[in-house]
């Protein structure tokens, strides 16, 4: 059996836990697309190990974040920073870094959200001590000028700690997100909102009982306010047993399981989920699946659908590893992408012709294509979220590869056109 690569060696959070992370569809295909350029290669002083999502604004200038690096002193990450926001203009130079310190943040690992009034993200560490010698993590905002404020602090309880997902925003300004444990139930994770003064509103605690732990990715938001989110594990009926869930957080603080994961059809998802047009939800598993060629699967692809009754059908779109050697990629872990014809696209950690991932395309029909398989080099490896921009290019980071000065790589921003 092939076994995943150790993750790479972002922050002491990524082990301190460490979660139970870690048929099918038409057969794939190959085809390394032609059009792949890396925009922009971090050093370490200019930040070290990009994750999460970018955010791009209508000028195409690019905002994200790099876990280490920076200015910032932190003892968290191998080369002692606490990591970076950072903005690129659209011919890829780097206009402003913000280093974290510690005290304002540490390892931004989920990228940020370009909102109304600026631009939100969240950082696993720093902040408020109480909960954790590294601190408990945080909420903040930045400008367009990379200036600061710090809008929450966790403390662990009830609030939560270690936030673990990118942000969501209402119409209103309100933030929404998760954080993978702390809270008032079972210390298994939380549901939060943080309003445009900084109040902190615990929406949900997870109890570790059926309704999942450890929820992961954030939460995703319909027009009527309802949340969905997923939790890597949970499901059964006793403590933070089962293979992972799909929940639903309506306006009053309800949560509804929609759907339980079962192995065979996915486990651990992690991955924020997304919307078609249709009401449709679409997600991704890190392991599970039909492959056995991974112990507990290489992961999966699902889309629930709405049955009109408050049920929900769950359908596996892509089980990974279909491919000899895992060609076609292994361990998908970010948020999909939809295009305006239905082809989802993402990203797998591993697998590929170098097992150092995967950009993927899956068409409505099942079909998956790579559309570029990392080598660890110059072009980078592991890659983390994508974005769609309206001319139809992705745009994405990858942790590692690039520049050597860091273990295994600073880490890369890169373009590909489907």
């Amino acid at each position: 059996m092939l076994s995943n690569k150790a993750f790479y060696p972002l922050k002491a959070i990524l082990t301190l836990f460490g979660i139970a992370l870690l048929a099918s569809a038409i057969a794939p295909t190959s085809a390394q697309a032609q059009k792949f350029k890396v925009l922009y290669t971090f050093h370490g002083a200019n930040g070290a190990f990009p994750e999460g999502q970018l955010a791009l604004d209508g000028q195409g200038n690019l905002y994200g974040t790099a876990a280490a690096g920076g200015a910032g002193n932190c003892s968290s990450s191998f080369d002692g920073k606490c990591g970076v926001a950072f903005k690129l203009d659209k011919t890829g130079k780097q206009v402003w870094m913000h280093s974290f310190n510690g005290s304002n943040g540490d390892d931004p690992t989920h990228g940020v959200l370009l909102g109304a009034g600026g631009l939100y993200g969240t950082t696993v560490l720093g902040g408020d001590t109480t909960c954790y010698s590294l601190g408990c993590g945080t909420v903040f905002k930045l400008n367009q000028s990379g200036n600061e404020k710090l809008l929450y602090q966790f403390s662990g309880t009830p609030d939560g700690w270690f936030p673990s997902g990118p942000l969501t925003q209402d119409s209103v300004g309100n933030l929404y997100g998760t954080t993978q444990v702390g809270g008032s139930a079972g210390g298994v994770g939380t549901v939060f909102k943080v309003d445009k003064t900084g109040q902190e509103t615990v929406l949900y605690s997870f109890t570790g009982a059926s309704d999942g732990c450890y929820p992961f990715g954030g939460v995703t938001l319909d027009a009527a306010g309802n949340l969905y989110g997923v939790a890597l594990v949970g499901g059964a009926s006793y403590f933070c047993n089962g293979d992972g869930v799909v929940y639903e957080l309506d306006t009053t603080g309800h949560l509804t399981v929609l759907h339980e994961f079962g192995g065979g059809d996915g486990y651990g998802p992690g991955a924020q989920l997304i919307f078609d047009s249709a009401g449709n939800l679409y997600g991704t598993t890190e392991n599970g699946g039909s492959s056995s060629v991974c112990l507990d699967g290489c992961g999966t692809v699902f889309e629930l659908s709405p049955n009109g009754n408050g049920s929900w059908t769950e359908t596996v779109l892509y089980s990974f590893c279909s491919l000899e050697n895992c060609a076609d990629g292994q361990l998908p872990h970010a948020r999909l992408v939809q295009d305006a014809s239905g082809n989802l696209y993402g990203t797998t950690w591993f697998g590929g012709a170098d097992n150092d991932g995967v950009v993927f395309e899956l068409a409505p029909n099942g079909t998956e294509t790579v559309l570029h398989s990392f080598t660890g080099g110059r072009d980078g490896l592991e890659p983390d979220s994508l974005i769609l921009a309206p001319n139809n290019m992705l745009l994405g980071v990858a942790v590692g590869g690039g520049d050597t000065s860091c273990p295994g790589g600073c880490g890369v921003v890169f373009a590909i056109a489907p």
